[in-house]
């Protein structure tokens, strides 16, 4: 199964991929999508378009089985939740538009599954993806955080498919 996990942001959207075989996890790719460079802070549209088209381009590159997406974290500048929730919308969007499943995640769920504290710092993160993925290269904060989510993604489907599997034995 191959998993992408993606970390909205408007500036800088982290996305990382990785291949799941049992216990076992692949990283495959990350990296991040930036707003496109030259637009103003005030044209939220053409910014949102750079990020689909962006976002469009790694899944037709790599080609996910499924997708995990970060909840929004509501700050109190209400203005920069909203469009932060308009990249979100992204990046719910462009995986559905492949057809895929997308699961969605607090970020406190993602730390708790990948490093066992919910409230974990960044470098905590960043280290327990380097863990769980020996040799990987980061691009980033926001493709640290893209690879957790995809691997938490990965555990929690894996974990839904074992009690269906034996939802099925027990009731046949």
């Amino acid at each position: 199964m191959r998993v992408l996990g993606i970390d909205p942001g408007l500036r800088n959207l982290g996305w990382g991929v990785i291949d799941v075989a049992g216990a076992r996890l692949t990283h495959v790719a990350n990296g991040i999508c930036h707003s496109a460079p030259g637009v103003g802070e005030g044209d939220l549209a053409q910014r949102l378009l750079s990020l689909h088209a962006q976002l469009t381009e790694v899944l037709r590159q790599w080609q996910p089985d499924t997708a995990a997406v970060e909840h929004t974290f509501v700050n109190k500048d209400a203005v920069a939740t909203l469009k932060l929730g308009q990249a979100r919308g992204i990046a719910l969007l462009v995986p559905a538009q492949f057809g895929l499943t997308v699961g969605e995640y607090a970020p406190n769920a993602v730390k708790k599954t990948v490093v066992g504290v919910g409230h974990a710092a960044k470098v905590q993160v960043d280290h327990m993806v380097r863990l769980h993925l020996p040799g990987v290269r980061i691009a980033g904060p926001d493709a640290a955080d893209a690879l957790a989510i995809a691997i938490c993604h990965s555990h929690h489907v894996q974990s839904s498919t074992r009690l269906q599997d034996a939802l099925r034995r027990a009731a046949g």
